[in-house]
């Protein structure tokens, strides 16, 4: 199985037809994904000005959109090497769980899904990079009220229960990302809640 290195010299291979080239872009996406396999795609067709199913289409576009996927590929992972050189020094300091942050670490390392966006054409529009960047520096600082991406106040709440699944939890109403509980503050995410339960009591 190719990795996305691999993948992505072909879609840079002037050798290749265009059809393969975007092939391989696309399975990039199934390496590093952080809005998912269908909304990452989705935002860099928007971004890039390209048709979902164009098969024949200006080669310098794919190549623009694998630009924007390795460099927001490359801040994930410097973030992912720091957080494990991190945790390693905690431990050896005798700090053996960050709760709900190690949790979320565990299920996007890699970077697939690191904000999950439930719907493919709901997805901030601004680079993979900057979204990234947001994230990274609200999970240093601490839990917040609003949304790390866009700082959009509505965090909605989707599926039932509190099940651990990374796609069911809080969602911002505005740019569509789901958002790490472990960024949000007590507050918002009982807010967001209890705006879930008066919805569901409402509609029965």
């Amino acid at each position: 199985m190719a990795g996305f290195r691999s993948l992505a010299r072909q879609v840079r291979d002037p050798g290749c037809d265009t059809a393969l080239r975007r092939y391989s872009l696309r399975k990039c996406l199934e390496r590093f994904a952080p809005y998912g396999h269908r909304a990452t795609w989705d935002h860099l067709c928007s971004r890039h000005r390209f048709g979902p199913e164009d098969r024949e289409l200006d080669p310098g576009r794919l190549i623009a959109a694998l630009d924007e996927l390795e460099e927001a590929r490359a801040v994930w992972l410097a973030y992912e090497e720091e957080f494990a050189a991190r945790r390693r020094r905690e431990k050896h300091d005798g700090l053996r769980g960050l709760g709900a942050l190690d949790d979320w670490h565990r299920r996007v390392w890699g970077g697939n899904g690191v904000v999950r966006c439930g719907d493919p054409a709901v997805h901030p529009s601004d680079p993979l990079p900057e979204v990234l960047r947001r994230l990274i520096t609200a999970l240093e600082r601490g839990p917040g009220e609003r949304c790390p991406v866009c700082s959009g106040p509505r965090i909605e709440w989707t599926g039932s229960g509190d099940t651990d699944e990374p796609w069911l939890g809080p969602v911002c109403g505005d740019c569509g990302v789901g958002v790490p509980r472990a960024v949000l503050t007590s507050g918002a995410l009982a807010r967001a809640r209890e705006e879930r339960d008066r919805s569901l009591a409402s509609a029965a």
